[in-house]
């Protein structure tokens, strides 16, 4: 059965990976778009760092969102420039800890493939930080008896060698496969590429087959371990209309739900629920499909919530 998800926030970055300003976030507002749509994941962000101190979350304190039935799809992005993972690892147990009771699954490490506006790859020590860190959330995991999947992703991988996941499964090997309860794809068709609308079906469907058979079989991943799409949308914007995001969102849909048997996917996740009002309108901060969910404050208008 596919499971449907959703980021409920407004924070984002846009292309060059600065965070994009607007109200903060109204969490009840949040709450009734989201028994509105009743997806079962909801999915949150927390960014770790002992370098810069604090830990910066999008949505602000996201568990409390799963309620209601929702259980929580929580990131955790890697932001340390060190190489010392003591922290890291402490941390990630840490996580499950805490949420255990309402979390569904934990991502280590966020688009660790690329090193550009929402990826981890630019931290020198990531590929070990996924690695370890999967290793060490699975035995919290295991060790608490919690049902809770662990995983990592990507965005889509073209190169014919697949450094990174070729990468993760020489450094991992056999255990870390066997510890994933997931692997996660990022993935925004037609939002940074043009695609022509004839053509636009049949490529959503061969990303996704091209995830399982280049990138995760490169990796050792075996067909058993399902594919989830964590994050897809497409923003409106001048040329872009409303009318064309809901026939992208539809074909993508539907294109997963028909290959949720042959490609093993269970779940799939839109990148958030409201359009953010920001002062920049890039690609990436407009793909949300309601009302936003921010209240005004003159005060804190611009401070990047």
């Amino acid at each position: 059965m596919l499971h449907f998800g959703i980021y409920p926030g407004g924070l984002g970055a846009d292309l060059d990976g600065v965070i994009t300003p607007g109200p903060p976030e109204d969490a009840a507002r949040i709450d009734e778009r989201l028994d509105e749509l009743r997806p079962q994941l909801v999915r949150g962000y927390v960014h770790y760092s002992d370098a810069l101190g604090g830990h910066q979350e999008a949505p602000p304190r996201p568990a409390r969102h799963a309620v209601n039935d929702r259980r929580l799809d929580l990131v955790a992005c890697f932001h340390e420039p060190g190489d010392d993972l003591s922290g890291w690892l402490a941390y990630l147990r840490g996580l499950i800890r805490e949420h255990g009771d309402v979390l569904a699954t934990l991502q280590v490490g966020e688009e660790a493939n690329h090193a550009g506006p929402g990826g981890d790859g630019g931290f020198p020590q990531v590929r070990r930080a996924i690695v370890e860190g999967v290793l060490a959330a699975r035995d919290e995991v295991d060790r608490l008896g919690l049902d809770v999947l662990v995983g990592c992703n990507s965005t889509p991988v073209f190169d014919p060698g697949q450094d990174f996941w070729t990468g993760l499964g020489r450094l991992g090997g056999a255990e870390f496969t066997g510890a994933l309860g997931y692997v996660g794809l990022d993935f925004f068709p037609d939002v940074f590429r043009p695609v022509p609308v004839e053509a636009f079906a049949g490529a959503v469907g061969a990303v996704l087959h091209g995830f399982r058979s280049a990138s995760l079989a490169a990796a050792g991943i075996p067909a058993s371990v399902p594919i989830h799409v964590t994050e897809h949308g497409w923003a409106t914007g001048p040329d872009r209309s409303h009318q064309r995001q809901a026939d992208v969102l539809e074909t993508v849909v539907r294109t997963v739900d028909e290959l949720s048997g042959p490609l093993h996917i269970t779940a799939y996740e839109h990148f958030r629920c409201a359009t953010p009002i920001r002062t920049k309108r890039t690609l990436c901060s407009n793909s949300g499909w309601s009302a936003p969910t921010t209240r005004r404050n003159p005060r804190s208008h611009g401070s990047g919530r």
